[in-house]
């Protein structure tokens, strides 16, 4: 049933463009704008494409886009879905497994995340080298598809240390504050209370979101590499520093390093 869906969206997205993408990248809250700087060859809306759900989310366009970033053939996702928004974790990453039915060498995740770091400051990005799943469902559970991956796919690996080196190496090259880090993933969509997030950065965790880690899940089920970038949006210690944050704050922070993104996903998919 999943994989004929699958089959059925990447047919009708090749009868609309016969595009071919090398990479894909999912553009998280607020930087739907680097969507601008593809040389579009196709935009698709979400709706149109069999089984995609539609984006809810404030910051995200619904949009598929095929075309070039600084000439690399990308496929790009102007918006996301979350499980917060009401849909299933097989829903949320459902555009992933088609990405990579497309043909798709790697995938480039964005997100926004609250800084568990005390030293972190707002529009710092985060290379993600590993996660923490505290999400209340998993995409992989239920019936495996031998087609799509293995039932008990290996998480160790998952995130390639030394292409993080040399996105750190670009951003220090830019003058870009960056470091590396460990993702922590909720379900939201409230924020986290000052005790989870001392909680949270005891566990373990350098910045928390809502997303990325299903996408991830999936992304290594099928065999696909993932790159993911993380803007600090929010401080979420020391306690101290804790301001209410609205969701056109996060947005706004985001979007202020979009260039910097922009600049560090372009160099990094050349190097490849």
């Amino acid at each position: 049933m999943l994989y004929d869906q699958i089959q059925e969206a990447v047919r009708f997205i090749r009868s609309r463009s016969g595009f071919q993408p090398r990479f894909g990248i999912i553009l998280g809250t607020g930087l739907s704008g680097l969507a601008d700087e593809i040389d579009i060859e196709t935009e698709i809306a979400y709706g149109e494409i069999p089984h995609f759900p539609e984006s809810t989310a404030p910051g995200h366009r619904s949009r598929l886009i095929l075309g070039r970033l600084e000439g690399i053939p990308v496929v790009a996702m102007a918006g996301r879905f979350h499980y917060y928004e009401g849909y299933s974790m097989q829903q949320v990453t459902f555009p992933v497994r088609v990405l990579k039915f497309l043909g798709i060498e790697r995938l480039v995740i964005s997100n926004a995340s609250g800084g568990l770091v005390e030293d972190m400051e707002t529009g710092e990005i985060v290379f993600v080298r590993d996660h923490i799943n505290l999400q209340p469902e998993n995409p992989l559970r239920g019936h495996n598809d031998e087609r799509l991956g293995p039932r008990f796919p290996d998480m160790l690996g998952t995130y390639d240390r030394a292409l993080n080196a040399i996105a750190l190496g670009i951003a220090a090259d830019r003058g870009i504050r960056a470091r590396e880090g460990v993702y922590l993933g909720l379900q939201g969509p409230n924020l986290e209370t000052p005790a989870e997030s001392l909680y949270l950065r005891t566990i373990g965790a350098d910045v928390v979101g809502m997303s990325t880690v299903p996408e991830v899940l999936v992304a290594r089920h099928m065999d696909l590499p993932v790159f993911v970038l993380s803007v600090v949006a929010n401080k979420s210690l020391p306690v101290s520093a804790i301001v209410p944050t609205t969701a056109e704050d996060v947005i706004n922070a985001v979007r202020a390093v979009e260039p910097d993104m922009r600049a560090i996903v372009a160099e990094v998919l050349r190097r490849l």
